[in-house]
């Protein structure tokens, strides 16, 4: 959420910056929503202080014998009591249509995102090795032989519906074997500490990271009344909801393996075949929680951490800047990390790792003390270290072989019992 006091102090450029996200002319809106509030506020005060010094008066007046005084005083308390109310309700109302607006304008981009309408307006920094040459020409994922025994799309159809999968045998230890050769390496070698997170949340929580309530479509409610996480970037930033935390504490850094859930609305006719796509998935998710002054360097690292997990399964990838059109809602600035599919013969998104500022942590009310001084808003970010599932298909894509059989990267064998192919048939070996 935006400080109402910066956008007051500097309008002109939050509409410069919300401009470059596709937006104009929104703080002649606010100001004015505020400026009722705060003159409500105002007038509410000012009644409130002309019905205590009638209150005063009443006394002394009783005792005086003036009767008419007395009755026009007690009438004019009780007018000011209802104005009182009444200018506090309006207030509290304007406050809400404050907090609704501000809650619904995505965060402003760092100065040095490129400016853009979509995908194709994202920029490159780097890349890191270099797709394989076939003498074949590859599949895709669920087209090869070795795989098809141990995903089943059918069979997840019969149970639920589109965009599920059933993976068995080989398959489903190689996910999960990815799953932990993620946690491990955060764990053991970038000081990320491992969490294990509930999936149901509520709805404050799910408003602290800001998927609520504009993209409350994207996720599933039960009836109850919890949330389905979409990712654990939204029970691991919550944590520090509502606290304030010594700054000697800080960094805070957490990752967690979870099942994550998404309606995948207004993506009908993409990434239908295979699992590239599902409602229900499961990512390594990191978080971490900094000062302002060391957030962006923080993202940097986070990047390498996600970058890591590709280079030590010998996974070709690019890492771009997301430009203001293709950057998500929360975000300051966005890294997509992108796998080599040679399958598809493109690279896809892997990983973003996003920086959002203090905006989520208005939003939840999550603060620091530095030494010495007032407590002031955390900045956090979160990344994917990263999707198992889409680790899994640049697993598969990249190391199949001409007969159907794929080669699993050498980082991997130790998870995997030091079995180091899966064969046309789908059994590990």
């Amino acid at each position: 959420m935006h400080d109402i006091r910066a956008i007051r102090e500097n309008p002109e450029r939050f509409d410069a910056l919300l401009a470059r996200r596709g937006l104009s002319g929104l703080s002649s809106e606010i100001l004015a929503i505020d400026e009722a509030r705060r003159a409500k506020i105002l007038a509410a005060e000012t009644a409130q202080a002309a019905q205590n010094a009638a209150s005063k008066e009443v006394g002394a007046t009783k005792a005086k014998g003036d009767e008419t005084e007395f009755e026009r005083l007690r009438a004019l308390v009780a007018e000011k009591k209802a104005e009182v109310a009444r200018l506090n309700e309006e207030a509290a109302a304007e406050d809400v249509r404050l907090r609704d607006m501000l809650m619904g304008i995505p965060n402003l981009p760092h100065d040095d995102v490129p400016t853009g309408a979509d995908e194709n307006d994202n920029v490159e920094i780097r890349r890191w090795g270099t797709p394989r040459t076939f003498d074949f020409k590859p599949v895709e994922h669920f087209e090869i032989a070795g795989v098809k025994p141990g995903m089943d799309f059918e069979t997840a159809a019969k149970l639920s519906g589109a965009r599920f999968v059933l993976l068995r045998g080989g398959v489903a230890r190689i996910h999960r074997a990815l799953a932990q050769f993620m946690l491990d390496l955060h764990t053991t070698e970038h000081g990320l500490t491992e969490t294990m997170t509930p999936v149901l949340v509520k709805d404050e929580a799910m408003y602290g990271t800001n998927q609520l309530p504009k993209f409350a479509e994207d996720s599933y409610q039960t009836t109850n009344g919890w949330w389905l996480i979409p990712t654990s970037e939204v029970t691991l930033t919550n944590t520090v909801a509502g606290d304030i935390v010594d700054e000697t504490a800080l960094p805070i850094r957490m990752t967690s393996h979870t099942q994550c859930f998404r309606s995948e609305a207004g993506s009908a006719g993409k990434d239908t075949s295979g699992m590239l796509r599902q409602h229900q998935f499961e990512k390594v998710e990191m978080v971490s929680i900094t000062t302002p002054e060391t957030s962006l360097a923080e993202h940097e690292r986070m990047t390498k951490c996600a970058e890591a997990v590709l280079e030590r399964l010998g996974l070709p990838y690019r890492t771009v800047v997301l430009c203001t059109g293709d950057m998500g809602f929360g975000a300051r600035k966005t890294h997509d990390i992108e796998v080599w599919l040679p399958g598809q013969d493109k690279y896809r998104e892997i990983s973003s790792v996003s920086v959002c500022g203090d905006f989520q942590a208005r939003r939840m009310n999550a603060r620091y003390r530095p030494a010495g001084g007032k407590p002031d808003f955390v900045h956090t970010l979160n990344g994917s270290g990263l999707a198992v599932g889409r680790c899994l298909i640049a697993v598969l894509e990249n190391g199949q072989q001409a007969d159907g059989s794929i080669v699993m990267p050498e980082a991997l064998v130790p998870w995997l019992g030091g079995k180091t192919r899966l064969t046309k048939e789908g059994a590990l070996v």
